[in-house]
């Protein structure tokens, strides 16, 4: 066998756990998915020195955590348009318009992160760590405290790994991991994931339906049925968001246009049901739905064309 062979056996059952580990630090797929290519290169290059001091998945996250921290220097965080102003309180005015120069949080596909494993267990803890929610609040965490708090909590390695990653001591990983749980308390969305729905749940499917019926039938009513009087609704890139149905669906009633101009295709991201969306027969982007078993209780809407593939 030869080094490369060695080298792929032993690091490529990792790859989409680091996937998630670089998308949760950065909220964005994309650069997670150049963070994970650079760590592997970065692997490659200094395997052959690699002394075993520390198990092979513990290099290797020390490897795409230092190059998360490097890639998030002065950077801003990455937000959903609640986490930048008021809701708006006239459904009727037209949304405010797109604004690129917010590096706003971007959604990804289960497919992508969702371990191939039998453990049902394992996949649930998976997708409540990367529910858009969680993601969008830890943007407001320092880089060195995001990576602690994803590392100890989310990923589950002991105090003294985290430390050597990072360069820091023990007492060190357990301040800054401190730290991190109180500002998240301080800054994370009121949804945390309580009582959401798993995507795969029958009353989790049927309220996905729903919503791609409203849609496809241009049948505001289906939407009145299925959202929950708390709901909110989020559109990307603009900075306009609802907060309560009684905006949400006056909103949405005059964006339903006729039947058939809308085309939605079923699927999971971060964890949540969500819809690839066409209009009129051209990418317009994805939805993802936050349900529970009274109904959907947020709708983030990601205007982005080129999260349709094909």
């Amino acid at each position: 066998m030869t080094d490369q062979d060695a080298f792929t056996r032993r690091t490529e059952p990792f790859r989409r756990e680091l996937l998630g580990h670089c998308y949760r630090m950065l909220g964005s797929p994309e650069e997670a998915e150049d963070l994970v290519q650079e760590t592997y290169l970065r692997a490659w290059r200094a395997y052959e020195g690699f002394e075993e001091r520390a198990s092979i998945r513990v290099w290797l996250f020390r490897i795409a955590t230092n190059a998360c921290l490097n890639a998030l220097e002065g950077r801003a965080r990455r937000p959903l348009p609640s986490g930048l102003g008021a809701p708006a309180d006239d459904p009727y005015a037209p949304p405010g318009d797109a604004d690129w120069e917010v590096p706003w949080l971007r959604p990804i596909s289960d497919a992508l992160v969702t371990p191939q494993s039998a453990d049902p267990a394992e996949v649930v803890a998976v997708r409540a760590s990367l529910r858009l929610a969680l993601v969008a609040g830890l943007q407001y965490l320092p880089p060195r405290q995001r990576a602690v708090l994803i590392l100890r909590q989310v990923l589950g390695f002991p105090a003294a790994e985290v430390a050597q990653m990072l360069g820091v001591t023990v007492p060190g990983v357990k301040s800054l991991l401190q730290r991190a749980r109180a500002r998240l308390d301080e800054v994370a969305p009121s949804e945390d994931g309580t009582g959401l729905a798993e995507p795969d749940d029958p009353a989790a499917r049927a309220l996905l339906e729903q919503y791609i019926a409203a849609f496809e039938r241009s049948d505001v009513a289906i939407l009145e049925r299925a959202l929950r009087t708390d709901a909110s609704l989020e559109l990307l890139p603009s900075r306009t968001w609802f907060a309560g149905k009684r905006t949400c669906i006056p909103y949405l009633a005059q964006v339903l246009g006729g039947p058939g101009d809308w085309h939605l295709a079923p699927t999971w991201m971060n964890g949540q049901p969500a819809a690839y969306v066409r209009y009129r027969g051209e990418p317009f982007g994805a939805a993802v739905l936050s349900t529970t078993a009274t109904g959907i209780r947020r709708i983030v809407a990601f205007g982005l064309p080129g999260l349709v593939s094909g």
